[in-house]
Order: structure tokens, then C-alpha cells, then sequence
């Protein structure tokens, strides 16, 4: 796969254009998802193109009530086809053990590996995509100012992320034009810093 040649080909693309492209061709596509501000975005536009699309949600069980009201919101108004994955320990139990590692606390890997890294890696191992559905932007972290619309990893998952180029006020705008809602009080307990990359795209 010519990875740059296919990106100067979906420059200007819509998001939905972008989608059937890469639907097209897939033969196990999801997305991934956190319910995270404008994620909502990602969702509704894979869900327009396929909306059997496989949801992967893997909850670190950290997320705000507010994000967990909005998550169940999106599922049934956008019918979301979604596979949960939690972590295999609970919350409180995690608690009562390590609490809430900041970053520089050696417990913060093994948080992390608990929460985040184990059930992601669960899901796609279970599911075996070989086209990932992503909302990560350009801007966010150094690590995704590399990368463009269409990347591929070391073991050859496409990884497409149809709203790559797009700005916060471009977002805003879609969400307003299809009534959509957004979720500001996110909270992710491993990355701490707002632009901190996450762990699973690196």
C-alpha cells in the first residue's frame, strides 16, 4: 500500500468519502472509541457509511457521569453496533491497592497497562481488524503531527482517521449542522497532560 500516494488522493475528501473508501476494501473494520469530546464526529460519520460498523469502547471505568450519560446518549441514538471491554480488575479495587498514579509514580505504567493497554489490546485481538476507524487529529501530540489520514502500523492495520485536518471549529460546526452533542467533562486518568499521547497509536 502506497500510504502517501492514497493520502494525495483523499486530500479534500469528506469524512464519508473518506469512510467508503477505506469500507470498500475492508474486510474487519471497527472503530474505537472513548466517548471523548468530539468523538461523537467520528461515530456518526462511520455509522452513516456502515451502521453495522463494529464500536470498540474500552471504558478504563475512570470516565465522569457526565461521560457515561453521554456515551449511553450516542449509543442508542446512533444505534451503535458497541463491544465493551473494561479492565480485568475493578476500579475500587485498583483504588484500594495503587490509588490514582500520577505520571512520575512507577505504579503509573502498571496503571496504565491495567486500564487502557490490556483491555485495547483484548478487543483487538478478539476482533482482528485490519481497517481501525480513529478521531485522532493533527495538533494533538508530536507523535500525530507525523502521521496523516491514512498510516499503517508495524503489522499492517490500516489505521484511518477521516477528520485528520479538520480544527475544533470545523468539529463544532458538523456537530451543529447534524444536532449533535458534544462532551466536555472527559477525563482520562492516564495521560494527566492534555497532550500527552495516549499509548495506543504510538
Amino acid at each position: 500500500m502506497d500510504v502517501n500516494k492514497i493520502n494525495e488522493q483523499l486530500k479534500g475528501k469528506s469524512p464519508q468519502e473518506i469512510i467508503k473508501w477505506a469500507i470498500d476494501f475492508a474486510k474487519t473494520p471497527l472503530v474505537t472509541t472513548n466517548f471523548r469530546p468530539y468523538e461523537v464526529a467520528i461515530l456518526h460519520a462511520c455509522t452513516e457509511v456502515d451502521k453495522d460498523l463494529k464500536v470498540i469502547w474500552c471504558d478504563t471505568g475512570y470516565n465522569t457521569p457526565n461521560t457515561y450519560a453521554h456515551a449511553n446518549e450516542l449509543i442508542e441514538t446512533l444505534d451503535l453496533n458497541v463491544f465493551l471491554y473494561v479492565p480485568q480488575q475493578t476500579a475500587a479495587h485498583r483504588d484500594a491497592t495503587m490509588g490514582l498514579p500520577q505520571i512520575e509514580d512507577p505504579l503509573h505504567e502498571v496503571f496504565t497497562e491495567q486500564v487502557k493497554m490490556e483491555p485495547f489490546g483484548r478487543a483487538m485481538a478478539e476482533h482482528a481488524p485490519d481497517v481501525w476507524f480513529t478521531n485522532i487529529r493533527k495538533g494533538q501530540t508530536a507523535f500525530r503531527d507525523g502521521i496523516d489520514v491514512v498510516s499503517v502500523s508495524k503489522d499492517g492495520l490500516v489505521k484511518v482517521s477521516p477528520f485528520y485536518h479538520w480544527t475544533d471549529e470545523q468539529l463544532d460546526a458538523y456537530l451543529e449542522e447534524n444536532n449533535l452533542p458534544n462532551e466536555f467533562k472527559y477525563f482520562d486518568p492516564t495521560k494527566v497532560l492534555g497532550n500527552r499521547e495516549c499509548g495506543l497509536h504510538s
